[in-house]
């Protein structure tokens, strides 16, 4: 097999492990309150649920850190892509509370090995072709959340059961995942640039990489403000109804799709730089539009703005990590993974909190000021007219596979 049929396949197997997970855990929050009603969850014990998820994940992401300076990558994704399917299913299969609390517990804890090996091998896969390709894996991640929304919300009008709305995806995905698994690509030279053992990110690297963490808990702090405060925005602010009081996030969803999906081709023709900015502009726009807002078609519009904005941050975040560590990438993209989880804790709970206290017209421009923190982080991503990230990676291009001639790339 060619180098460039095997990075093809590669590229193919993991796009699609972004789409299987896009899927999964979509079907996961969408179903929460059928969740809390199986297991009857009360409304002071359910935070406690959601908050376990993100926590175990972070201490996963960690423990990922150091098990792929033994393991490849690809064998981390590959075991814990299932562990994630199978725990979905066993969210719908119990009977009782501590059923669902393990459940969730191996859900959490296989999520965060998934998430930080699956970015390790985008990043290392984008460096093998010398051009972005990481927006393309979230583009894939999109259009998986928008399928398994629906799936959920079809089990939802249909009545059925938990564990019966779930097996079907599982039955088919869990073996495709398996199989995919066996085209995963790592990288070749698993070394620091220097030929020793990849090590850490060395004294200071920590700091190096913390405006990228802090960049990723905005960013998602963002993102877990549209979903789950847009719907309640809407009716209760300004004045929707409750059918379309759903429909922010399935634009918001919509519109993340979008821009993932062309965000590489502005990547390589302006740079990552102006690609972040650009986002981060866009972004805070929507959400002042949000906060400004005199009726619902003009809520839509600023959460179609949110979308299209916020969409391109974290893919470029990872992109920048394993570029600014390019002898410690898994290292630097496990820790920045953790930030992830971070936002996703932190972001709810403040704009519940500041909208009880004091508006949700106000609540909506704290992410707002945090998203707009990117910009003085700009830098981090790469020089400003990168389209690749270094120097060696536009070299890399040079010979390169065009993924743009065939294959099965995402």
């Amino acid at each position: 097999m060619t180098d460039d049929v095997r990075l093809r396949r590669g590229r193919g197997a993991l796009g699609f492990s972004f789409f299987v997970q896009g899927v999964t855990f979509a079907l996961l929050v969408t179903r929460i309150p059928a969740i809390q009603d199986r297991y009857g969850i009360s409304d002071g014990l359910l935070p406690v649920f959601l908050a376990a998820v993100p926590v175990l994940a972070g201490v996963a992401s960690v423990a990922t850190e150091h098990l792929v300076k033994r393991v490849a990558p690809s064998v981390v994704l590959r075991w814990s892509q299932p562990l994630v399917l199978l725990s979905l299913l066993g969210v719908g299969a119990g009977e009782r509370l501590w059923h669902v609390a393990v459940a969730l517990g191996a859900f959490g804890l296989s999520v965060g090995a998934l998430d930080a090996s699956m970015n390790m091998l985008g990043v290392s896969l984008q460096r093998a072709y010398g051009r972005s390709i990481m927006l393309g894996f979230h583009a894939a991640y999109s259009l998986g959340g928008i399928l398994g929304a629906s799936a959920a919300w079809y089990g939802a009008h249909a009545h059925l059961g938990l564990f019966t709305g779930y097996l079907p995806a599982v039955a088919v995905l869990l073996p495709l995942v398996l199989l995919g698994s066996r085209t995963y690509v790592d990288r070749a030279d698993r070394t620091a640039p220097d030929g020793l053992p990849e090590k850490g990110l060395g004294a200071g690297g920590f700091a190096l990489l913390l405006p990228l963490c802090l960049v990723m808990a905005c960013a998602y702090i963002g993102d877990s403000t549209v979903a789950n405060w847009s719907a309640k925005y809407l009716q209760d602010v300004l004045g929707s109804s409750e059918q379309t009081a759903t429909v922010p996030y399935n634009v918001y969803m919509v519109t993340t799709l979008v821009g993932r999906a062309v965000g590489d081709l502005g990547v390589r023709r302006f740079g990552a730089v102006a690609v972040v900015r650009g986002g981060t502009l866009l972004a805070a726009s929507g959400f002042a539009v949000v906060a400004a807002a005199p009726g619902v078609w003009t809520g839509m519009l600023g959460f179609t703005l949110l979308g299209i904005g916020l969409c391109v941050i974290v893919p470029q975040t990872f992109a920048a990590a394993g570029r600014l560590f390019p002898g410690a990438s898994d290292t630097a993209v496990a820790r920045l993974n953790i930030f992830n989880y971070v936002g996703f804790l932190i972001g709810s709970p403040l704009v519940g909190a500041i909208g009880d206290a004091w508006s949700y017209r106000g609540a909506m421009l704290v992410p707002m000021v945090l998203v707009l923190i990117t910009l003085f982080h700009a830098r981090s991503f790469g020089p400003r007219g990168a389209r690749y990230g270094v120097d060696h990676e536009r070299r890399a291009g040079d010979r390169a596979v065009d993924v743009g001639r065939g294959g099965n790339g995402v």
